[in-house]
């Protein structure tokens, strides 16, 4: 062995730590593409339902698999979207934050979602401004990272720092092909990101790289996929199967990428991350 490869061999990183998860998925069972609100969307191209069913529920044994808990919220008619769970709000602790949707065609997912957080045992706040929960909203440990420039609304963040008590670190949006924060940015784990550079402004760039000097930075071709958009517990990283790059990327880093087919429900703008809702401890 060369004095490098033994350089290199110290400086590789150990195994990461996974933890247990709580999530709360939706089935996607009236998910179509019936308008556009994402540059992803086109309602031209039908969606097959059995086919993505098929998918989500391969995401929910993954889970189940890699021992975590997965609570379920029933999908309601007419609401289309509503299997990208991530969006109906933010929890953390005894929080809950339900989202206010932008566009009139989600609105109502939000009652839907506060309807299951009450039955779940906490009492639901909406803010004033409009918030499109953990689409826009990621914890890095104890840190909140918050998007806006597309969905949620700047002033939403003040909001919701008053009523979590979390620090957050508010990230502009350029890139509609990425108009949540969960399409440009991974959290691996409390003080790991993956985020994909074109996405951010140049002021957003550097908060990140002042924040996180070892992130990740995600390619094109993987961020175009929405290879960003995954759901990791530490050390297993659950992820788009067709983001190859960045699954090696992550090998690298020491991390377990599990690719999931998501085609279909990237139909509608969403994969991993927008089909699961965290309930943070």
């Amino acid at each position: 062995m060369t004095i490098f490869e033994e350089v290199m061999q110290e400086a590789a990183p150990g195994p990461r730590t996974a933890t247990t998860r709580h999530y709360a998925m939706t089935s996607p069972e009236y998910f179509a593409v019936e308008y556009a609100i994402n540059p992803w969307m086109d309602t031209a191209t039908p969606v097959d339902p059995s086919r993505a069913l098929a998918q989500w529920d391969t995401l929910r044994r993954v889970y189940a698999d890699l021992g975590h808990t997965v609570d379920l919220i029933a999908p309601r008619t007419g609401l289309p979207d509503m299997v990208y769970a991530a969006n109906g709000g933010f929890l953390v602790g005894d929080s809950a934050v339900v989202a206010r949707f932008a566009y009139p065609q989600r609105a109502a997912e939000a009652g839907a979602y506060a309807d299951w957080m009450a039955a779940a045992g906490y009492c639901p706040v909406r803010t004033e401004h409009v918030n499109e929960g953990q689409g826009d909203l990621l914890l890095v440990g104890s840190k909140l990272l918050a998007g806006y420039g597309f969905r949620t609304d700047l002033r939403a963040h003040g909001e919701i720092a008053a009523i979590t008590g979390l620090e957050v670190t508010s990230l502009e949006l350029v890139d509609p092909r990425f108009y949540h924060l969960d399409t440009a940015l991974a959290v691996l784990d409390d003080s790991t990101i993956a985020y994909y550079p074109p996405a951010f402004s140049d002021a957003g760039r550097k908060q990140l790289a002042d924040l996180f000097g070892d992130a990740i930075e995600v390619g094109s071709a993987d961020a175009y996929v929405l290879g960003l958009n995954v759901v990791s517990d530490g050390r297993h990283v659950v992820m788009p199967a067709a983001a190859t790059g960045f699954a090696a990327q992550l090998r690298r880093a020491g991390f377990e990428p599990i690719g999931v087919d998501m085609s279909e429900l990237l139909k509608g703008g969403g994969s991993v991350k927008c089909c699961t809702l965290e309930l943070h401890p």
